[in-house]
């Protein structure tokens, strides 16, 4: 026999039943089900995810292709059309959204995420901001509308530079506004926030000065400010000009109101670009090249939102109420924690879309997860080695 289960079956590992089973009995989940349970239409989904099924039929008719592989996934039988339509539609998905934060608190209790690529000098909480349109068919989810003829949902990530995975995010229509989403971000004394332009407000950057919050922004080109001091200015890091200023007056009603809290203005050469890059930061301690490079890691949160939409199914949605479509959304973020671990674990240095789809292609292959990752070409043995011990008679 075969000593090992499925590449799937090893990975829903990492979502014990027991802890599983507390989520749904805290949502209530399976109040008044009749056979379908919530297990199931999770592993459904992550099918879902993982295998890049575009219909419910596809996810079904895998799922019932496998059916002597089923038992170690947990479920006897897969589900039906109708069923999971169901499901998704009135199962709350605040169970898939509890889940994912749960887990992916785990994978970072236990270290299995890896620590920041980038290595700064410093030991702060670097944390990035931005959201993200997801378009939507105004024919098919006429609830999200956005436009006039255009539909759309919102997500805001604080994306954590430690791992690259989120610490917040909520789901909004595309009407939200990002700055009155960044005050009620959960931020800690110290932390350093890095955001763009479309984050711009002085009042809160006042408040975040207030509580010990440091940011990093993109500055407009229609500030007001009064140089206070001229800083000496590193030789061959690319900045311009480090000022330390005052800001003076109201920039098109953007919340500013008159202070005397100094703030820091650097100018950095872009040498692909006719104008240079400038920063605003309440930091007044590190370097200017040091913010500067802490401003260009901001990167990493639009390769987050990248990696998602590309590998994941967040684009084609197999149900067109808004609890379907949330469901599905948090299942695509515990698919790419799953992929962001394997990533980590795996030496053959292969990139993450690649990895998607080769696990596509073997979710319900026979291998050691481990070996698989490292070796994935090897093919395993056609009669499979004894696993029991020779027992040396005479």
């Amino acid at each position: 026999m075969v000593p090992v289960a499925s590449l799937f079956n090893q990975l829903l590992q990492h979502f014990p039943r027991t802890e599983f089973a507390a989520l749904v009995k805290r949502h209530q989940a399976e109040r008044h089900s009749k056979g379908f349970s919530c297990w199931t239409q999770f592993v459904s989904m992550l099918f879902c995810q993982l295998a890049h099924a575009d219909s419910l039929r596809e996810i079904c008719n895998g799922l019932n292709c496998c059916l002597g592989k089923l038992v170690h996934l947990g479920i006897l039988r897969g589900p039906n059309k109708s069923t999971l339509s169901y499901a998704n539609q009135h199962r709350p998905a605040a169970l898939f959204e509890d889940l994912f934060w749960t887990a992916l608190g785990r994978f970072r209790q236990q270290h299995l995420l890896g620590t920041r690529s980038h290595r700064f000098r410093f030991s702060n909480p670097l944390l990035s901001i931005d959201s993200t349109t997801i378009g939507l068919c105004l024919s098919l989810f006429p609830w999200a509308r956005f436009k006039t003829d255009k539909g759309g949902i919102k997500a805001h990530v604080l994306l954590d530079h430690d791992d690259y995975m989120p610490r917040f995010l909520r789901l909004t229509d595309a009407k939200a506004s990002d700055v009155r989403m960044a005050r009620h971000l959960p931020l800690n004394p110290g932390s350093i926030v890095v955001a763009d332009r479309a984050y711009i407000d002085y009042s809160l950057f006042e408040e975040w000065s207030r509580r010990g919050i440091f940011f990093v922004c993109r500055c407009r080109h229609d500030l007001r400010y009064e140089v206070l001091e001229d800083r000496p200015v590193p030789q061959n890091r690319r900045i311009l000009s480090d000022q330390l200023v005052r800001l003076t007056g109201r920039s098109r009603g953007l919340g500013f109101r008159p202070s005397t809290r100094p703030f820091r203005r650097i100018s950095v050469d872009r040498p692909d670009h006719p104008e240079p890059l400038v920063l605003l930061s309440n930091h007044l301690a590190f370097g200017a090249s040091t913010l500067a490079r802490v401003y260009r890691d901001r990167w990493q949160i639009e390769t987050f939102f990248k990696t998602l939409k590309q590998n994941l199914k967040i684009k084609t949605f197999i149900g067109t109420s808004d609890n379907a479509l949330r469901i599905q959304i948090w299942t695509a973020l515990i698919a790419l924690l799953l992929l962001k671990w394997l990533h980590f674990l795996s030496r053959a240095r292969w990139s993450l879309s690649n990895l998607a789809s080769m696990l596509r292609l073997n979710l319900f292959t026979y291998r050691h997860l481990r070996d698989w990752l490292d070796d994935p070409f090897l093919t395993p043995p056609v009669i499979p080695l004894p696993s029991q011990l020779s027992l040396p008679l005479r």
